[in-house]
C-alpha cells in the first residue's frame, strides 16, 4: 500500500491505516490447541489464582484478546495482558507483573528458560509448524552411522514434536539422547511446562547429568561432551548461538522447520571466540565500566552486579551501574566516559553484537577474565552468569593479598594498543579507607556543580561545552500559554510556502 505524504496537519490528524493480524488465529479450536486454553484454566483454578499476568511477544500479540477472553470465560479470574517488555520476550517480566498486583504469570511463546523467582509460572510454547518425516531424515542423512552419539537440542516451540522424532530415531539411532526440558525449582517455586513437554524424575538425576539453560539430558558413562555431536532442531537465532558458544568443543548441525532445510553448522566457532577474546583485552584496558542492568527477572541477576562491582574495583578500575531499559545505540553515545561496558542479562541476550556501538558491550564473563588474575582464558566461555557466583560451576575467587599489603601493581602490554598497562589489585578488606571509598560519601560540590573529587566522569562534565538543561529554579519568569505551531515538522502552517518548496 502506497501512502501519500501531506503536510496538511488536518489530513494527518484523520488519517487511519488499515492493520490486520496476519498471525491472528481467530477460530476457537486453533486457540484451544495452540494455547492450551485448557490446561491453563486447570492451572489457575487448581492454585485459587484470582489475577493472572499473560505475557505475549509482539509477534503474539494479535491474539491475546482472544486468548484472555477465553481464560476469563472458564475461569471467571482478572487478567492483564503484558506486552513490549523492558528487555527480551524470552524472559519472564516479574517486575510489570507485580506492578498490576498478579498471583501468578502464564509467559507465551519463545523463553530461554531463565530462572525467576517471584511468582508461580506457567510457560505455554505454543506450536510451531514442523515436517517430523523430513527432520528425521535430515538427521539421518547428517549422522549415517546407528552408533552415532548426538545430543538432540530443540527451540521450545518445538517441543510439541518432540516425542514424535524420538519414536521414529529410537530404532535406528539408538545411541541419540534427546533433551528434556526441566525447570529450575531449587527455591520450591512453582513452574510449570505446557502440554507436550517433559519432565523427570529427580531419584535418575546422577553424576552424568547436565542440566542446562533449562534443558536436562544424560551422557554414557565415560563420555563427556566434547564426545558427543550436537543436533539442533530451529531457525538460526540467539538459541542456537548460546548453545555454540558454551558447547564449542562440539560439532554442531541443525534443522530449520520453517525451511525445511539441514546443514552442518559452519560458522567458524574459534573466529567468533577470537572476537570474544579481543572484547576481554578492550576490557582490561579499560578504566571506567559501566554495568548495564539487562534484566530484573532472572535470578541472580542482583548478586551478580555486586560481584561485578567488586571485581572492577578490586582490579583498581571504577564502575557505574545503568538501568536504561532495551539497549541501543543512541542511549549508550550518551556515555562518552565509559570505556567498556558490560551486559548482564539471560544467557541468550548476553551475546550482543556491538560492532555498532560506541564502545564495546561485553559479558560479565568476559569481564570477570579481564579483572581476575586467577582466571585464565581457556577456549571455555560461560554465557550464565549464575555459574560465575559462589557455589557456580566456573566460580574463580581473586587472589587475596597479604594483611599487610592493600595494594598491588602489575604490569603487562595491550595486545590492542601495544602500551604498557598496570593493572591495580585490591585487597577486599579495603573499603572505607580504600580509594573506592569516596563512592559511597558526602563530598563537597564545586562552583560548577560537579563533584569535587577528582573521578573520570565529573572531569569529562567539565570539560564539555554543552553539560545538559539547566533547571533555573526561580530564575525564570512565569508566562501564560500561548499558542505553539501547528502541522508537521517539515513545514509548519505558519511558515511561508518558499520554505515549503524547499523540501519539494
Amino acid at each position: 500500500m502506497s501512502e501519500v505524504f501531506s503536510s496538511n496537519s488536518e489530513a494527518v490528524l484523520h488519517r487511519s491505516l488499515e492493520v490486520t493480524a496476519a498471525g491472528s488465529r481467530s477460530q476457537a479450536g486453533d486457540l484451544e490447541e495452540v494455547y492450551q486454553i485448557r490446561d491453563t484454566c486447570h492451572f489457575i483454578q487448581s492454585k485459587e489464582f484470582k489475577k493472572v499476568a499473560l505475557q505475549f511477544p509482539d509477534e503474539l500479540l494479535a491474539d491475546s484478546i482472544a486468548v484472555s477472553a477465553a481464560i476469563v470465560k472458564e475461569t471467571n479470574v482478572k487478567t492483564y495482558i503484558l506486552g513490549d517488555t523492558s528487555y527480551g520476550s524470552c524472559c519472564v517480566d516479574e517486575v510489570a507483573a507485580e506492578h498490576v498486583g498478579a498471583d501468578c504469570i502464564i509467559h507465551y511463546g519463545r523463553s530461554c528458560l531463565s530462572p525467576s523467582r517471584r511468582l508461580p509460572l506457567m510457560y505455554v510454547f505454543g506450536k510451531r509448524p514442523i515436517d517430523v518425516q523430513k527432520c528425521v531424515e535430515a538427521f539421518r542423512e547428517l549422522h549415517p552411522s546407528s552408533e552415532s552419539h548426538v545430543i538432540v537440542l530443540y527451540d521450545v516451540t518445538y517441543s510439541h514434536a518432540i516425542d514424535d522424532i524420538r519414536k521414529l530415531l529410537n530404532v535406528s539411532h539408538p545411541r541419540a539422547v534427546f533433551s528434556l526440558l526441566r525447570a529450575d525449582d531449587s527455591d520450591g517455586q512453582e513452574r510449570v511446562f505446557g502440554l507436550h513437554t517433559y519432565d523427570v524424575n529427580s531419584d535418575s538425576v546422577d553424576e552424568r547429568a547436565v542440566h542446562k539453560f533449562g534443558r536436562w539430558f544424560c551422557l554414557e558413562e565415560g563420555k563427556s561432551m566434547e564426545d558427543y555431536s550436537i543436533f539442533f532442531i530451529g531457525h538460526e537465532g540467539l538459541t542456537l548461538t548460546n548453545f555454540m558458544m558454551t558447547w564449542n568443543r562440539s560439532s554442531f548441525s541443525s534443522f530449520d522447520p520453517e525451511t525445511s532445510t539441514a546443514r552442518v553448522e559452519s560458522v567458524n566457532i574459534n573466529k567468533a571466540l577470537m572476537k570474544r577474546y579481543y572484547a576481554i583485552e578492550r576490557a582490561k584496558d579499560a578504566s571506567v565500566v559501566g554495568i548495564l542492568v539487562g534484566t530484573l527477572g532472572v535470578a541472580n541477576y542482583l548478586s551478580i552486579i555486586e560481584q561485578l562491582k567488586e571485581s572492577t574495583r578490586k582490579a583498581g578500575k571504577k564502575s557505574y551501574m545503568f538501568a536504561v531499559g532495551k539497549i541501543n545505540v543512541a542511549k549508550l553515545a550518551n556515555f562518552l566516559e565509559i570505556d567498556v561496558y558490560v551486559l548482564v542479562a539471560c544467557p541468550e541476550n548476553s551475546l550482543l553484537d556491538s560492532s555498532e556501538f560506541y564502545r564495546p558491550v561485553v559479558t560479565p564473563f568476559e569481564m570477570e577474565v579481564a579483572c581476575n588474575k586467577q582466571r585464565e582464558w581457556s577456549g571455555e566461555y560461560v554465557t550464565d552468569f549464575r555459574d560465575l557466583l559462589p557455589g557456580g560451576s566456573s566460580h574463580v575467587d581473586f587472589p587475596e593479598l597479604d594483611e599487610s599489603t592493600k595494594e598491588e601493581d602489575t604490569t603487562d602490554v595491550s595486545l590492542i594498543t601495544g602500551a604498557l598497562r598496570t593493572s591495580c589489585l585490591r585487597s577486599s578488606t579495603e573499603t572505607t579507607n580504600g580509594p573506592s571509598a569516596s563512592s559511597s560519601s558526602l563530598v563537597i560540590r564545586n562552583q560548577t556543580l560537579t563533584v569535587a573529587n577528582t573521578s573520570t566522569a565529573a572531569s569529562y562534565l567539565a570539560g564539555r561545552s554543552w553539560q545538559g538543561l539547566e533547571p533555573k529554579l526561580g530564575e525564570t519568569p512565569v508566562v501564560k500559554a500561548v499558542d505553539g505551531r501547528r502541522g508537521i515538522a517539515i513545514a509548519y502552517e505558519e511558515e511561508g510556502t518558499d520554505s515549503k518548496d524547499c523540501f519539494t
